[in-house]
């Protein structure tokens, strides 16, 4: 468990369903396109409780790892980081993450990130921090950039969106 000001990160849990649907379905639009996993597998509450179910059991084979970050006082979900493609041979993992739309500019990801990115390489004990964003989101090239992570490069055609366009990712990276 990570604090920081009013902020908490700590791991997802199976029994954050309502917080946690509530966040995915306040931001589904602003999701839809790069979070293609989060949108299609919570449309209602049932299936919501099963893709965290998963996501959980995930976390006890260290193949995955969900966080929430949520403000300290009222528990209130204002977003979410996740620990995916971790090879543990190396060992590297890519971070990913969104932000409430009601929280979205107010410098509190950043914040976060440079918390969970320390804690991450601390805890895990992985060597190698990795994100990937389209040009387009210039908010998490931003946050990248704050928190200490180099521009790699441009990977050609690295990602499909929900309506299927392939698309260029700019990737950035951390070492420890």
């Amino acid at each position: 468990m990570i604090q920081f000001e009013n902020y908490i990160i700590r791991p997802l849990e199976n029994s954050d369903l309502e917080p946690y649907f509530d966040l995915v379905e306040r931001n589904r639009k602003r999701l839809e396109d790069f979070f293609t996993g989060t949108t299609s597998r919570t449309k209602s509450k049932e299936e919501t409780k099963a893709f965290i179910a998963e996501m959980v059991k995930k976390r006890a084979t260290k193949a995955y790892f969900p966080f929430i970050l949520a403000d300290r006082n009222t528990g209130y979900f204002i977003g979410f980081f996740d620990l995916k493609n971790v090879d543990w041979s190396i060992p590297k993992t890519e971070i990913g993450c969104y932000t409430d739309k009601d929280f979205a500019g107010q410098g509190i990801t950043s914040k976060a990130m440079k918390h969970f990115v320390t804690y991450c390489f601390k805890e895990f004990g992985f060597k190698k921090i990795f994100l990937r964003t389209h040009e387009s989101n210039k908010a998490v090239q931003a946050i990248a950039e704050k928190c200490g992570f180099e521009k790699e490069g441009v990977i050609r055609m690295d990602y499909k969106t929900t309506s299927g366009e392939l698309i260029d990712l700019i990737y950035y990276g951390k070492l420890k």
